[in-house]
């Protein structure tokens, strides 16, 4: 889907693919979704599996160049990238991100909570995923908003979760909103589509793509919810 789209025809991408993180071992690596995601004692809401979550990392890395590239393709002189990743991949992420030809910019963080898991008292809690960004080129000069924050606290609403790894709505109406009204924000992995319903929320034009049929639904369900 992404080779279909024109040569410098977007604002923005501000994706969350899979992470293929959370073991040390193939067969770790290897679990669905939902057993590396979902904890049986805290579990409210069962959520659906979705693909291409169990590749190695030189794999993953190799694979994320491929669509970043891709995706620096589509992308305006000055665009924005921005990308989910967790503490495991974030050195992968920002080696794929440039060898995906865009140049990197920095770490956001986003601060989950201190409900966050740890797996005893001896360790610091992973409170918080990342974001790694940067840009098609120059950093724009922005007019209409900005410097933006360097770190984001917004805690996981189950009511407000509709993906496995979904992100909380409020934290992605702050990320579209680093380009003006009107711009285009293309999503990947658009997942349960809350980076489009934050787009149309506040504006912004956006592109999603979704493999998975029962996130497609939910995406389109929510977006056509949107005032």
């Amino acid at each position: 889907m992404l080779q279909q789209l024109e040569d410098n025809s977007v604002d923005a991408v501000i994706t969350d693919p899979p992470y293929c993180s959370g073991g040390q071992t193939a067969n770790a690596r290897a679990q669905t979704p939902s057993s590396k995601y979902e904890q049986s004692s805290n579990v409210i809401v069962h959520r659906p599996d979705f693909a291409s979550d169990t590749m190695d990392q030189r794999s993953w890395m190799h694979w994320c160049a491929l669509w970043i590239n891709d995706c620096q393709r589509v992308l305006k002189p000055e665009g924005y990238f921005l990308m989910f990743t967790d503490w495991r991949q974030l050195p992968a992420a920002s080696d794929a991100l440039q060898m995906g030809g865009l140049i990197w910019r920095g770490i956001v963080a986003w601060n989950k909570g201190g409900g966050a898991r740890a797996p005893h008292k001896g360790y610091f809690r992973h409170q918080c995923e990342y974001i790694v960004w940067g840009t098609n080129g120059k950093c724009p000069h922005a007019k209409h908003a900005g410097p933006y924050p360097g770190c984001y606290d917004f805690p996981v609403r189950h009511k407000d979760k509709f993906h496995l790894t979904g992100k909380p709505t409020p934290l992605m109406e702050e990320l579209v909103q680093i380009v003006p009204e009107g711009s285009v924000i293309l999503d990947p992995f658009a997942g349960s589509g809350t980076t489009c319903v934050a787009a149309k929320k506040h504006n912004r034009q956006y592109i999603g793509f979704e493999k998975t049929k029962v996130y497609y639904d939910i995406a389109e369900k929510r977006i056509k919810e949107v005032g």
